[in-house]
């Protein structure tokens, strides 16, 4: 279907036009078709749809970190950087990939005790990332800036020396996000950053990251199958259902007036805290779209 991206305010930062991903298999699949999205300088954009609908492969695409069977069939990927110039991501060699991200566009992985190497100091994970894309810093540089990250995103710098699993699942958490934020990106991709964490841990850590894109003027994508978050936090939602954005537009005109059917239906599969039992959100949705 041909969907119509609403405008941003000011000059996009990202902008990706009819982006298709392929699994190369015996019966190849695509799980990502045509997809359109734009994200403005500061902007969180939601990304929301059930398990399985493509979400995760489109920002594995988005950030060139898909690997076969997956192939990028069609579209672009295009990045305006701060300084006028515009990249064309999909056209990044190895060593300019390399360079790029991290440093212009960063990603929270989906589960932080798997992306942490378990082995391997929360400090020598961080500084990894400096050696890596700063490789002129002073060590003394680096492990102050380590440090400088880590309390920015409310762990106690003492924590540097500690081990992935001596953390907290929300510790963890936010050691990831930190190491996101090292290098000041522009965009950062957040994949479910809050999933299996209880309800308090989330709250926080989703304060944590509103304060530093207030701080930073960073973007966010942010993924997640909770529609009510993104209700809450973004300022545009776009919404996947078998591989397509079926519906992309602000926060507010999707919470009032909802387009597609299945926004719909996934608006009222979160009860109220308020309505009798049985009573489910109904905002912008009539009886008749029940059918839908």
């Amino acid at each position: 279907m041909t969907l119509t991206v609403p405008e941003t305010r000011t000059k996009p930062v990202l902008t990706v036009e009819n982006l298709s991903v392929v699994y190369e298999v015996e019966n190849p699949v695509t799980a990502v078709k045509n997809v359109s999205l734009s994200l403005a300088p500061g902007e969180i954009v939601g990304l929301a749809g059930e398990s399985g609908c493509g979400k995760t492969t489109l920002a594995y695409a988005i950030s060139r970190l898909h690997k076969p069977p997956a192939r990028i069939a069609s579209g672009s990927v295009e990045f305006h950087d701060e300084d006028g110039t515009d990249i064309d991501m999909l056209a990044l060699e190895d060593e300019a990939l390399r360079s790029f991200r991290w440093d212009k566009l960063s990603m929270v992985f989906q589960g932080a005790m798997n992306a942490l190497n378990p082995v391997i100091s929360i400090r020598a994970q961080l500084e990894d990332v400096l050696i890596t894309h700063r490789p002129g810093m002073s060590k003394r540089d680096r492990r102050k800036l380590a440090g400088d990250v880590l309390e920015r995103v409310g762990v106690d710098r003492r924590r540097l020396t500690s081990f992935p699993h001596e953390l907290s699942g929300g510790m963890r958490q936010r050691v990831m996000i930190a190491m996101a934020l090292l290098l000041e990106p522009q965009v950062m991709i957040m994949d479910e950053p809050t999933t299996a964490l209880d309800v308090v841990v989330q709250r926080d850590i989703l304060r944590e990251i509103m304060r530093l894109r207030d701080e930073l003027n960073f973007a966010v994508i942010f993924i997640t199958h909770d529609l009510p978050l993104l209700l809450e936090i973004s300022d545009r939602i776009a919404i996947m259902l078998a591989g397509e954005v079926v519906e992309f537009d602000t926060a507010d005109t999707i919470r009032t007036d909802p387009s597609h059917p299945y926004t719909k239906r996934l608006l009222r599969a979160f009860p109220s805290l308020t309505g009798d039992r049985g009573d489910f959100i109904r905002t912008g949705v009539d009886d008749e779209s029940r059918e839908a």
